[in-house]
Order: structure tokens, then sequence, then C-alpha cells
């Protein structure tokens, strides 16, 4: 033992090793069988007389050991092996000794007898455990992230997106879709999201930009007749990331023709159902409730609803209007609305400083503070209680069906700041008192988006979805007088309070299309300038068409049960933008900039 410090193994050459088998899948019949198998050293106990080395790949683990009454050379070469080397064995499938197996073990009733190792290659010391628990900070094991992606509760994430993304493009191939690449170098049209720029060598000054998505090259497909296309197509946006966004991004991006809002969403409804059947075992509420943009925003506060739990926000501004409490009647007065939720069978949950607590998240989404009323049996404790009568404390526990035991929640703000607020809330509330039950996946379809909003920082209308959204007909007249009142044929679908989709039926008459980009703000000059190319096309014979986008990285984090889709992207981004792995973005040989016509200007 004493050369085991200093001895360097040699590294060895596979030869004419063939592997015969994976580290998950040999069983009790396959006993006396002779097999090769490769992989990493997962762990390693060393009994002096016998060494046992769970061996791992990406299909699971099987336990070999090295006795030396079967090859002492070996035997005595097994004692430097290390966890994360990379091995080859070749030996014979022998049961275990009754009282050994391990039952959480799929290969658990056998190991293989040893006759001779191949060290394949070694390891420096691993910044972290890779097998057991994390013990790492997020920077270290994207650092890191191969190892991280030899876990095998990490991979089976990406076994998931595989068969997630095979059996999408299966079943989209079975309904009469072609998948059709879109380019990833194209021109910069910025509407929404920032574009990232790829600067032009050969035609110096001029830039690419890449795809915020492949929405106009989708339509012109349409217009060439392609009918059904589908694609899933890498991404960019030059936005400020979150848990749920990144740089660069996958999505299922789909576009029919001669079709209406029900034909796409059918499509993807039942894509859903058959998905989620087949992956998660697990049936979805068919047909998935619709909820109109109005609704979901006075009901949740957001056109992002989380269905799994009730707790809808309910509007007492008049009855709040009728109270002596100023704060809620100068908000009442100046256009603002107070919005409430009721805990059922909180309030006995929560002291003074733990609604201190929560009234941060109300504070940190816009609004100026937080209002509570615990219900007892004769009486509201809460600091605003003196400020209400008897008639009005009756009316606002009716309104909130409140009994005694229910914790209210109260914010008064202008709407947009009262429903942020409370619908940021809401979740809090929910997690708290446990009210999402766990596996539980509640879908909803959010339609009737207005088409145009005011953007104050701009001084214009922009658009909710993107520029091409067709407005609802009836609305047309409405496009230059009142934009803001046009609605959108447009639909989101809502998973969990995520949006993982969304889409709409496209302009196809090029009349209508210049006429939404007046109402945008965008002058002829640079309508032509930008998307000149989409204009001609929809005067030669555009069909009416519509389509979706699915975010593919949302969708598959929630099937796998995790908090970020950093965790189901092979090698993804930090917050801030950049790659711990590579160290990206980096600065670039001066050289290239002056090849590109390019100088930095910090």
């Amino acid at each position: 033992m004493k050369n085991e410090q200093t001895q360097i193994p040699t590294i060895d050459s596979l030869g004419e090793w063939k592997r015969t088998d994976n580290c998950g899948t040999l069983r009790q019949h396959h006993v006396d069988r002779d097999v090769i198998l490769m992989g990493w050293v997962n762990r390693r106990r060393d009994l002096g007389n016998l060494i046992f080395i769970d061996l791992r790949d990406r299909e699971g683990i099987t336990q070999v050991v090295f006795d030396p009454q079967v090859n002492a050379a070996t035997h005595e070469k097994a004692h430097v092996l290390r966890n994360e080397w990379v091995l080859a064995v070749k030996g014979t499938v022998v049961p275990r000794l009754e009282g050994r197996e391990n039952r959480d073990l799929p290969t658990g009733e056998i190991e293989i007898k040893v006759e001779e190792v191949k060290i394949l290659n070694l390891t420096e010391t691993p910044p972290f455990q890779v097998d057991g628990a994390v013990d790492a900070s997020e920077s270290l094991r994207l650092k890191y992230r191969y190892l991280e992606l030899r876990r095998p509760q990490i991979f089976e994430n990406f076994r998931k997106r595989h068969a997630i993304a095979s059996f999408i493009r299966a079943y989209l191939d079975e309904r009469g879709f072609m998948e059709v690449e879109t380019p990833i170098l194209t021109k910069s049209t910025p509407e929404g999201a920032r574009d990232y720029l790829v600067p032009s060598r050969i035609n110096r000054g001029m830039f690419y930009a890449l795809p915020q998505s492949p929405q106009l090259f989708k339509q012109l497909l349409m217009v060439a007749g392609f009918d059904r296309y589908y694609q899933v197509v890498r991404c960019f946006r030059d936005e400020d990331l979150r848990a749920d966004r990144q740089p660069e991004f996958t999505q299922v991006d789909l576009e029919m023709a001669f079709v209406d809002e029900k034909a796409v969403m059918d499509i993807f409804e039942g894509m859903m159902g058959a998905l989620f059947t087949r992956i998660m075992d697990t049936k979805i509420e068919s047909p998935i409730p619709h909820l109109t943009y109005q609704d979901a925003m006075n009901r949740f506060g957001t056109d992002r609803p989380d269905l799994r739990f009730a707790m809808e926000l309910v509007n007492i501004t008049d009855i709040a209007d009728q109270s002596d409490f100023k704060v809620f009647k100068g908000v009442v007065a100046t256009g603002g609305m107070v919005k409430a939720i009721c805990v059922k069978n909180a309030a006995a949950n929560y002291s003074r400083k733990m609604l201190d607590e929560i009234s941060l998240v109300a504070t940190a989404n816009g609004a100026k503070g937080l209002a509570w009323i615990k219900i007892a049996a004769d009486k509201w404790q809460s600091p605003v209680a003196k400020f209400f009568n008897d008639e009005t404390k009756l009316a606002l526990n009716g309104r909130l069906d409140a009994v005694p035991g229910d914790l209210i929640l109260m914010v008064a703000d202008q709407p947009a700041i009262a429903n942020a607020a409370l619908s940021a809330l809401r979740l809090e509330m929910a997690q708290r008192e446990e009210l999402i039950k766990e596996g539980e996946h509640a879908f909803v379809w959010v339609t009737d988006f207005p088409l145009l909003e005011y953007d104050d920082a701009a001084g214009r209308f922009v658009a909710v979805h993107h520029p091409f959204t067709a407005p609802v007909e009836e609305d047309l007249e409405l496009l230059l007088e009142h934009p803001g009142k046009v609605r959108a044929r447009a639909y989101d679908l809502v998973l969990n309070g995520s949006e993982i989709g969304g889409g709409s039926i496209r302009i196809h008459n090029a009349s209508i299309q210049e006429t939404v980009f007046e109402a945008l703000g965008i002058s002829p000059e640079e309508a032509r300038s930008k998307f000149g190319f989409l204009i001609d096309a929809l005067k030669h014979g555009a069909p009416p068409h519509g389509g979706m986008a699915l975010g593919f990285d949302r969708l598959v984090a929630i099937m796998a049960g995790v908090n970020s889709i950093r965790e189901i992207i092979a090698f993804p981004k930090t917050t801030s933008g950049t790659c711990p792995l590579t160290v990206a973005p980096s600065p670039v040989d001066p050289k290239q900039l002056k090849e590109l016509g390019l100088s930095i200007n910090l």
C-alpha cells in the first residue's frame, strides 16, 4: 500500500477492446456472461482482500469487484484507482452474495468479477464532489459544468429534454408539418427586446442581427405556400436575465396557413395532452380553460395566472372608499383602486413581525405598503380596524367570503401596481401556506390581449406582442384614432404561472400592416427600410396565416421539476450573461476589430 501514494499509473490504450454493455443494463439473467464495461469510478471501497468499484456511465452504475484470486496483477492495479478516473474492465457477470444485494440499483443483484482493467485516463482532484449532494456555488458548478453534467440526476434532465423534443417533432411530422431552417444571420428589426449584432467583415460598417425569433421568415414561408412549418430553433435576445430567461434559448416555432385562432390552439392543446401523457404519465385538463386578458388581470393581477390554487384578487375599491382611512380614500380619489386577497385559515399563523416581512413583497413590486386584517370571531384585529364601521366591515367580509380565522391582505394604488403587488403576494402566500400540490400542472389560455399599449418612456404606442399581430376585425377602424382600444388576435399558453407559449393570427394584408406601423409611430420611410421585404411579400398573394412559439426551455424545466431553465440547458449563462466555463464574453484581438472596421469606445 506504500506505493499507492507515489505510483503514477500508466494510461492504457483501448486497443481492440469494445464495450459490450453499458453500466445500467446488466441483470440476474446475464449471469455467467463475459462483458466489457467502460465508465468513470463513481466510488471505491478497498477492503484489502477485495476492492469494490462502482463504475458509472450515463445509463447507470454497476459494481465491479477486484479479487486477487481471479487476477493478482489486476487486483494490485486496482489499489491506485480513484474517483472519476476513466476505466475499462473485462470480466464475468456473477450474482451478488445473498444479503448483499442493493435494491436501490437496477443492477443491484449482480456484480462483475474483473479479470482485466485498463486505466483510460486520470483526473485532477475535482473541485466538487460529483457523486452525492451539491456542495458548490453555482458559479463554480458552471465553470466545471462538464463535471456537473456527470451527475445522474442532472443527466436525466437532458434525457427528458431529448424525449420531449423527439416527441414534439414526431407529433408535428404526423400532422403534415415540415421542419425548415431559417437564417441565423439576419436583419436587425428592433421592435421589442434588443438585438445581438454581428459586424460584417465583407460589408464594412454593416451589421447582421441574431434572430429574436424566426417570425418574419416563417410568415414568408406561408406566402411561399409551405402551408405547415415548424422548427426547433435557437433564438437570441439581449435583455436582462432571470431564472426563466437566457440570452440564447430554444423555442418550438410553428406557422400554419388558412387557419383561425382555434386551429392553431387545437394543435398545441392536442400536443400538450399527448406529451404529458407520454412523458409524465399524467393527463391534463381538456379542454384547457380560457381566460380573457382583462379577466386574468382582474382576478389574478397578471396575464400569467397560476391556477393550481384559488385565492383570487377581489376589487374592494367601493367599500374602501366608504371607510375613514385616508390612505384608501386618497388613492380612490386619484383614480386608483383597492384590491385584496383572503388567505383562508391563516390569521393565527402570522405575527406582526411576519406580516411586516410579507409587506416587503408588496413594496418590492411597487406598492407603497400593505394593509392587513385578521378576522376573529367577534372583531377585526388590524391597525386599520378603527377606520371601518360595522357596516363596512360586514360588507368587506362578505365581498371576500372571509370568516373567523382568515387573513385579509390589501393594497391601494394605481391599477397596474395594485395588480402586480397582489399577484406577487398571492404566490408568496400560496407557497407559505403550501397550497400548491406537487406534480400538479394547470394550463390556461389567455386571449383577447390589447394590440398596443402606450409606453411612457418611448412616448408612443408599442406592440404588446409584436407589430405583425392581426387586430380583431371589428376594431380596425380604431387603429389610428384609439389604438389603445384595439384588441389583438393573440393568445398565450400559460402553465403553472409561467408563459410557455404565445402566438397570434398574423396580418396578411399589406395595407393593414402599414396602418399598424403608422399607429406605432413608424414612418413609411422607416417601415420600408426595416420591413420593406415583408410588405412586398404581403402584396404577392399572402394567405391568412397564424402560428405560435413554444418556450421549449421553460416547458422542459417545468416537466423536469426544476426551478431554473439553467438546469436544463447544457452550458447556460449566468444572470449577468457570462459563461464561467469559456469566460465569455471576452476581449478580442485588435486585429479582428481592425478587419471589421471597428474600434472600442468605452
